[in-house]
């Protein structure tokens, strides 16, 4: 593994942002999943962490809770990823389909 992909450890214990996993985003450390997501699943979904820990079993409360307090200390940044992830624009410009790619087609 090369230094540009090693996990840069947060301020969160349990929190770590890695170049090119989940595009840089936070996510939970030794998981893919990325804070953003967590705090979907609370802030606009109304779960709460025992709920979302049924949805993750692999995820201890500890490391919910503590995806949720990087969301708080970091609202405006997860906000802006979470629009991102909602940005049916922003992706159809930033990940092109391979099959539009492959025809030619332009939408």
């Amino acid at each position: 593994m090369t230094a540009a992909r090693e996990p840069q450890q947060t301020e969160h214990p349990h929190i770590t942002k890695t170049p090119g996993v989940c595009g840089g985003d936070p996510c939970i450390k030794g998981h893919r999943i990325p804070v953003w997501l967590i705090a979907v699943w609370q802030i606009k979904l109304g779960y709460d962490a025992e709920e979302i820990q049924q949805i993750y079993p692999q995820l201890t409360l500890a490391e919910i809770h503590d995806a949720l307090s990087y969301y708080y200390d970091h609202k405006d940044e997860i906000d802006e990823a979470i629009r991102l992830q909602m940005d049916e624009a922003y992706w159809k410009d930033h990940i092109p389909s391979k099959l539009l790619e492959k025809y030619r087609i332009r939408l």
